[in-house]
């Protein structure tokens, strides 16, 4: 397959370079510099990613749908959601791709309860399992992790989808229009590794969880 791995990344200069040496093994890696004013770019174009840049601060959601467009409009077969704070294992994405296969999965969800976490915090624990609760409400779909952004798509899958959310809804967004096209897909256990550095940063901070259900909401109002 032709696989592009999207990083979003936000003052990441620090991993990102290393993040993108490692997933280049498994696909062309695309890093969506979303506004950052440290050297992430630079950096990432360094390491060989190709680099899309936000001018301002969109959120992650919009740095992702920019990555996967691009994806889609150079031949992508599948795309990879990976994070640029390096919480995950680039040697997992293969686990990811192989359930996409006609008949079983359109879409592979990354699971660190299916898996294991490393160093996760008490409160962030219990906010995940709360996001399992709400999205199983809101899409009728159970899952044992829902906000977690090591995930894989088909193409196809991927341009069926209308995915809009620029920030953290974006997740509850994938699962939602996973639910509304009855996309097949599977859950996939990954390790996701909680460190000093990925708690501080943008993509993996508490979140503003009020406004992910504004935004979930008002998206489904106007959709």
């Amino acid at each position: 397959m032709k696989v592009f791995i999207i990083i979003p990344a936000y003052e990441t200069a620090s991993t990102v370079g290393e993040i993108v040496k490692k997933t280049s093994s498994y696909g062309q890696a695309v890093v969506v510099d979303d506004g950052s004013t440290d050297n992430t770019a630079e950096v990432a174009k360094q390491a060989g990613a190709i680099v899309l840049r936000h001018f301002v601060n969109r959120g992650y959601g919009a740095a992702l749908i920019t990555g996967m467009n691009y994806a889609l409009q150079n031949g992508a077969e599948a795309v990879v959601n990976f994070d640029s704070d390096a919480q995950f294992e680039s040697n997992e994405i293969p686990k990811l791709l192989t359930v996409l296969k006609p008949g079983r999965a359109s879409v592979a969800l990354g699971s660190r309860f299916l898996g294991k976490t490393l160093g996760m915090p008490t409160l962030r624990r219990l906010t995940l399992k709360l996001a399992i609760i709400f999205t199983w409400f809101i899409s009728g779909i159970k899952l044992s992790d829902t906000h977690n952004g090591f995930r894989a798509f088909t193409a196809a899958a991927l341009q069926q989808m209308n995915l809009k959310q620029d920030r953290m809804a974006f997740s509850s967004e994938v699962i939602d229009e996973i639910a509304r096209l009855k996309i097949p897909y599977v859950e996939v256990p990954v390790t996701v590794h909680y460190t000093a550095y990925s708690r501080k940063s943008s993509q993996q901070g508490s979140w503003p969880v009020l406004k992910i259900v504004r935004d979930i909401f008002w998206s489904k109002l106007t959709r």
